[in-house]
């Protein structure tokens, strides 16, 4: 199985909508909430050059970006030959 890392805040239609894309493809995800934590919030925007935004996706420590990125690989069918098995 891939890692799959989501960044996300509580209150957050985007990550939802992330949160969803996995599920329904079958596939499971570590969620790490940084809405109350500062060191866990600036180790996500160190992670993810910069990008403040939520949710941030990492699978197999690549980073995705967020939910539209997200979407966008999954329209140019680029998405399931990420979360392939790494080798």
């Amino acid at each position: 199985m891939p890692k799959i890392e989501i960044y996300s805040k509580e209150i957050c239609p985007y990550c939802v909508r992330a949160k969803k894309l996995f599920v329904k493809k079958g596939f499971e995800f570590i969620e790490t909430d940084i809405g109350n934590d500062t060191a866990l919030r600036d180790f996500m925007i160190k992670r993810a050059n910069g990008k403040q935004t939520v949710p941030q996706i990492f699978i197999n420590d690549q980073h995705i970006g967020g939910c539209d990125d997200l979407y966008a690989l999954d329209s140019e069918g680029k998405l399931d030959a990420l979360l392939k098995d790494p080798e």
